[in-house]
This record gives structure tokens, C-alpha cells and sequence, in this order.
């Protein structure tokens, strides 16, 4: 009996121990996943260019995402270049042997337009999306996939209310100057030696775009 007494005591020792080990324990901290946001990362020969996609723009930035998340301007070219004025690219024909047929390109839609001239306009830096003109295009809708970079410093006023500018070059528009002074065409603007882009989305913290590229969205 008293070998009984003695093991039951036992027993009501480990089960408060392994009470008190299992109470002791500390409560893990929940993993709170860190938000991003994408940056669309154009690589050239010159550099690379970062561009923020507004998101008040939301048919723009999902079909440009769409096409960088597809590779489909891999390897297009900037097909125009117009001192003060603007850089334009992203037309598939681009990739082909026949020059002439840069510009006329794209893939086989196009977007809605979202001209909104009282919050986004043709500032330096500002992307904006190329269009057929208003004789064939009344609604302004924008090219499933060719955009410009707008130059002058001062802006280009001008093009406010008549194409969609649906996002802003946060870094780089250094890359964007130098292309603009590359030999072309005159009669088409179109760069003698081709200046390829290789379009990437990156997935940045918010913290990551202040420190890397100096914006806050």
C-alpha cells in the first residue's frame, strides 16, 4: 500500500510539471505578412527606368501588368524618339526584321480610355498610353500595349485630356534622356540601332520604394 501511495504521488508530481512546463511556454507572435506593392523595373542597354502604375487607372495597370507578367515587351523596342518631347515603345512589330511596320502594332484589343486630366497629367516623367487619332478613335482608346515617356521638365501640356497617362518613371529618367539623344530616323523617328527593353515586375514594401527610389505612393 505504501508503495502505491508513493507512486501515485509520483504520478501527480509529473502531471503538475508538465502543467507548469506547458503554461510556461511562451505564446507564439503571429507572422503578420509585410505588404507590396509592384514597380514595373524597365531594363536597357543605357539603364534601367522604375515606373509606379497608378492605381486610380486600375484597365491600364492590369493590362500592363498582364503583358510583364507574360514577357510580351521582352525585347520590343523604343520605336520613336523626339527630342523634348517624347520616348514611345512597346509595339510587338518592333521585334521583327521590318522596320516600317514599327508603330502599327500591338496586341489585339485595346483599353478603355481613363483620361483624367485633373489628377494625372503629362508632367516630366509622366507614361502615358498611344493611341489612333480622334478620326478613327473617337473614344480615345489607348493601344493595348505601346507607351510614352513624356521629357521636357516642363512638361507637355498640350497632350492633357487626349491620352491616358496611367503611371510616372520614379527613377531613372537620366536612362530615358540618353535614349532620346540616340541617331535616328528623321523622317520616322526611329532609332538606327535598336534600343531594347526587358520589362520586369518587382514586388517592393513601401519602405523599399521610399529608400530605393526615393517616392512615396
Amino acid at each position: 500500500m505504501k508503495n502505491l501511495s508513493l507512486l501515485l504521488i509520483a504520478i501527480a508530481f509529473l502531471f503538475l510539471q508538465c502543467s507548469k512546463s506547458a503554461t510556461d511556454q511562451p505564446t507564439p507572435t503571429p507572422v503578420v505578412p509585410v505588404a507590396t506593392e509592384k514597380i514595373i523595373e524597365i531594363k536597357t542597354s543605357f539603364g534601367n527606368m522604375y515606373m509606379w502604375l497608378y492605381k486610380e487607372t486600375p484597365k491600364h495597370r492590369a493590362n500592363f501588368l498582364a503583358l510583364a507578367d507574360t514577357n510580351y515587351f521582352d525585347n520590343t523596342t523604343f520605336h520613336r524618339i523626339v527630342t523634348n518631347f517624347v520616348i514611345q515603345g512597346g509595339d510587338l512589330n518592333s521585334k521583327d526584321a521590318n522596320t516600317a511596320n514599327d508603330g502599327q502594332g500591338g496586341p489585339p484589343w485595346t483599353v478603355t480610355a481613363e483620361i483624367d486630366s485633373s489628377k494625372f497629367k503629362h508632367v516630366y516623367g509622366a507614361v502615358g498610353a498611344a493611341r489612333l487619332p480622334n478620326s478613327v478613335n473617337p473614344l480615345r482608346a489607348s493601344n493595348g500595349s505601346q507607351f510614352y515617356i513624356v521629357l521636357p521638365t516642363a512638361g507637355t501640356p498640350n497632350l492633357d485630356g487626349e491620352y491616358t497617362v496611367f503611371g510616372q518613371i520614379i527613377k531613372g529618367m537620366d536612362v530615358a534622356a540618353t535614349i532620346v539623344k540616340q541617331p535616328n530616323n528623321p523622317s520616322n523617328n526611329r532609332p538606327y540601332t535598336d534600343i531594347k527593353m526587358d520589362v520586369n515586375v518587382l514586388n517592393k514594401t513601401l519602405q523599399q520604394i521610399k529608400d530605393e527610389y526615393n517616392f512615396v505612393p
